[in-house]
This record gives structure tokens, C-alpha cells and sequence, in this order.
């Protein structure tokens, strides 16, 4: 008997395997969609999950200055966490300053008080700034005295220091790399309690780097310091 040939005299279009020519050229689109969702649908839960924990979004942030090395480091990634949701020890608005901290030995990142994730001069269009929450001042304090001489330049009285007395009720603040408050740098000026977008609680190191070279859904603006 002759053998069974294709329309075009080759051979017939299934093979030994039974497997038809088109489904052996590659994966079906069904497949990449199917993953493709999958992973996305992932990727949202994660984020709802954190969200639900933070009460914060996005929960994670990239970091990309040197402000507050070596305690975070530039390309690390933080979570950061509504400051009201589980407040430290004596807080003020949710934050632990460094100045209570020292006394209550409550220490976030190796040193006292919160680290605090905030809208610099309340402007939400700024990036916003990752530093630690040095002490509360109310409006028309003279904070002079309280403040660590090494981090007020040559300032030698509150005539001398930008914000002091305090325009209004709020934070000092510093990164814990830099010489001096941003209060005297012009990083921002004192920083009320609803400027704050939340308390810094866990990094990873490195992870920061996906987001600062290409973005991630579940990851928001960029802190920075000065």
C-alpha cells in the first residue's frame, strides 16, 4: 500500500509523538498569559499584604542618598510603616525621638528615636526625605539649648540658626551621615507631625536598586536626604 502522504506529497502533519506541528513551534500565548497574570496577581497580593500590616502606601521605598549611611545605605529598601500604627515608648505623634529614645534606650537602625520618612517644607510635589527625628519643639521655642552644638554650625545663639525660634510645633530632624539639622541646612523647616508619611521599620540591603533604575509597581517615591 502506497503511504500516506499531505496534500503536497510530504509527510502527514502529525508526528511519531501525535503532537501537531503548530503546538510543537512553541508555548501557547494561553500559557504567557496565564503567567503573566499569575505573577501580577502576586505581586498586588504582596502589596495588599503589606499595605494591610503598614497602613501606608506604597510600603516600600528606595533610597537614593547617602544621608543616613551606614545605618541605610543608598539602593536599600524600606518598609516604612504609618507612625501611629504601632507607636514606641513617651512617642509624640506617633514618633519616638532620638532625644527620648536615649533615655527609654528604645533604638530604631543602631541609634535612638525613629527614623522618619517625611514631605519636606509640606510640599508633596518634593521628594520626600528619609531622617531621624531629633526632638520636638513647639511654636516660638528656643530650641538652642537643647540642640547638639555639633549640629548647629557656628550658630551661637537662636538668633543665629534658620527656624529658630520654632515658626510652629514639629520635629527637628537629621540624617544620621550629615554634619547638621536639616533645620539649619534648609533641608526643611520644622516638620509638623501631619508632614510625616511614616515611621522607617526594616531594610534590605541592595533591593532599592530595581526600583531607582527601572520603578516597581509597589514601590514609591524615591527618599533622599542632604
Amino acid at each position: 500500500m502506497d503511504p500516506d502522504l499531505s496534500a503536497d506529497g510530504g509527510p502527514p502533519a502529525s508526528d511519531a509523538g501525535g503532537r501537531s506541528g503548530d503546538d510543537s513551534d512553541g508555548v501557547p500565548v494561553s500559557v504567557y498569559v496565564r503567567d503573566v497574570g499569575t505573577s501580577v496577581g502576586a505581586v498586588l497580593l504582596v502589596g495588599l499584604l503589606l499595605f494591610a500590616v503598614s497602613g501606608v502606601w506604597p510600603p516600600l521605598v528606595a533610597i537614593e542618598s547617602g544621608s543616613m549611611t551606614p545605618n541605610i545605605d543608598t539602593g536599600d529598601m524600606v518598609f516604612i510603616m504609618a507612625e501611629d500604627r504601632f507607636p514606641g515608648p513617651d512617642a509624640r505623634h506617633g514618633v519616638v525621638t532620638a532625644q527620648t529614645g536615649s533615655e527609654s534606650n528604645y533604638v530604631m537602625f543602631r541609634e535612638p528615636g525613629d527614623v522618619i520618612v517625611f514631605e519636606p517644607d509640606g510640599d508633596t510635589q518634593r521628594t520626600p526625605v528619609i531622617h531621624r527625628a531629633m526632638f520636638y519643639v513647639e511654636d516660638g521655642e528656643n530650641w538652642y539649648d537643647r540642640a547638639d552644638p555639633d549640629a548647629i554650625g557656628a550658630a551661637d545663639s537662636c538668633a543665629d540658626l534658620r527656624n529658630c525660634p520654632a515658626p510652629h510645633d514639629g520635629f527637628v530632624t537629621k540624617g544620621d551621615f550629615n554634619d547638621a539639622y536639616d533645620q539649619v541646612t534648609g533641608t526643611s523647616t520644622v516638620v509638623r507631625a501631619e508632614w510625616v508619611v511614616g515611621t522607617a521599620e526594616l531594610r534590605v540591603p541592595g533591593l532599592g536598586w530595581l526600583r531607582l533604575q527601572s520603578g516597581h509597581l509597589l514601590v514609591g517615591p524615591r527618599p533622599t536626604g542632604a
